[in-house]
């Protein structure tokens, strides 16, 4: 099988406080799942890595399974294809609209909800923030900040039902640069 690049995204991992990972620990997992050239991006779980399919879809329960015996916490891990993430980047609906890049972030789904669920969705749960659901992505604008919308992984992981991990705008772009690289 052909070799591609892909980005791991973790959920709930960080340097300080709760949930603390060494970023080598975590490179040297992927490598044992037979990902090469593996590379981490900021210290909050973000992993490039280069593989065939079969390791892009296996080493995301064997990490987290790791993680979990290793650590003693389990971590939802979220891949796409550098691909996939290039169109993520150009597909976001806010850009069109001119919305201040800083506002911008981006929810990636393990799984494609059902339209039901998005249907679903509460449009004015969180004022002035808005959504909008694009197969496996949830775009977000978020003028008050992440800090303070009511737009949560845990209201899209409910609604939805599947597991969401969020990213800011910036760095949805330096991981498309690094997996193009």
């Amino acid at each position: 099988m052909a070799s591609a690049t892909y980005v791991a995204l973790f959920r709930g991992i960080n340097v300080g406080g709760k949930n603390m990972l060494p970023m080598k620990d975590l490179v040297a997992m992927f490598t044992a799942t037979g990902a090469s050239d593996v590379r981490s991006y900021i210290q909050s779980g973000n992993v490039v890595f280069a593989g065939d399919a079969a390791v892009a879809k296996r080493a995301p329960q064997v990490v987290s399974t790791a993680i979990e015996s290793r650590f003693g916490f389990r971590v939802p891990i979220v891949v796409r294809s550098s691909s996939e993430l290039a169109a993520v980047a150009r597909e976001n609906p806010f850009l069109e609209a001119g919305a201040d890049v800083d506002t911008l972030h981006v929810g990636f789904l393990a799984d494609r909800p059902s339209p039901k669920n998005v249907a679903a969705l509460d449009a004015k749960r969180s004022p002035p923030d808005s959504f909008v659901v694009r197969g496996r992505e949830v775009y977000l604008c978020c003028p008050g900040g992440m800090a303070r919308t009511k737009l949560t992984n845990a209201y899209f992981d409910s609604k939805l039902e599947t597991t969401t991990t969020m990213r800011n705008w910036r760095t949805v772009l330096k991981l498309v640069e690094l997996s193009a690289a």
